[in-house]
């Protein structure tokens, strides 16, 4: 009796991931395919704030497979010279020392090529990767958001 005890809960404790991950396949169906283009390691930020913000989104790795492309533009990282950082702080204000980091992205639908959203977002540190991805990510939940009301309110 004991031993078939240990079998059913060993089927059970192998069966609850599957059952996880075949619902979480299943949701990831019912959200939008997009592809984020290679830029010097930026796209992994990018890819994980998504994830981290519940964009409802899928990542696809083959962007045939898409239904947007992510495209970003070289993340430009502007350090701050040390006469520049005296010349703030000398008048009380020392923010924007540590430099400045701009990064730029845009939407883009491959079948027809036009870009549908574009966002552009300027942040303290001269490496502040992490932060800029997820602003990214906050405003073009935002926008997927609207876009979706949008689309039902129009069916």
């Amino acid at each position: 009796m004991r031993r078939s005890q240990q079998a059913i809960t060993l089927l059970f404790c192998l069966a609850l991931p599957m059952a996880s991950f075949g619902a979480a396949e299943t949701a990831t169906a019912k959200t939008t395919p997009i592809f984020i283009e290679s830029q010097d390691g930026f796209e992994v930020y990018l890819k994980a704030a998504i994830f981290k913000k519940e964009l409802p989104v899928a990542i696809v790795t083959d962007s045939q497979n898409a239904t947007f492309i992510l495209k970003s533009a070289p993340v430009v990282s502007k350090e701050e010279s040390g006469a520049g950082k005296i010349a703030r702080c000398a008048f009380a204000y020392c923010a924007g020392i540590n430099g400045t980091q701009t990064v730029s992205v845009e939407l883009v639908n491959p079948s027809t090529t036009s870009v549908v959203w574009a966002y552009s977002v300027k942040k303290a540190g001269a490496s502040n990767y992490q932060s800029s991805a997820e602003a990214v990510a906050k405003h073009l939940k935002d926008y997927l958001e609207d876009a979706a009301k949008r689309e039902a309110k129009n069916k």
